[in-house]
């Protein structure tokens, strides 16, 4: 029993020399275990898609009609564009990401950048009439 338990430490901390039989067999071990584990048990995926719904912020909001103003992540658009790109990516990534926006009709009327660390555009203020 003693003698397991030593060899069970010394695998645990590492402690056998490169070439020697245990250290080749800790190191099969190590490798099967990678290869052979399901991808279930691990799950570091990146993230794919816009941002978290968070990203879309209303700022200003009346009744039918009336200007409303909502502060967009500039990381829902794919990249820094100018108009009418930029307006037509805008108009699709609020229309995504709004429920109340998703099946009415609405007209953009004024982008306002935000900029950020490094003189980048964080956000854009874009004011819309229903």
């Amino acid at each position: 029993m003693r003698t397991l338990w030593r060899i069970l430490t010394r695998i645990a901390f590492w402690s056998y020399e490169r070439g020697t039989w245990p250290y080749d067999v800790a190191v099969a071990a190590i490798v099967i275990f990678v290869l052979l584990s399901p991808r279930s048990w691990f799950h570091d995926q990146p993230a794919v898609g816009p941002p978290a719904p968070e990203t879309l912020i209303v700022l200003e909001s009346g009744g039918p009609g009336v200007p409303q103003t909502y502060r967009v992540d500039a990381r829902l658009l794919a990249s820094p564009i100018r108009t009418p790109e930029l307006e037509h990516d805008l108009h699709d990534a609020m229309r995504k990401n709004t429920e109340t926006l998703r099946h009415d009709t609405f007209r953009i009327v004024r982008i306002d950048p935000i900029r950020g660390e490094a003189d980048t555009v964080a956000y854009y203020d874009v004011t819309i009439v229903p």
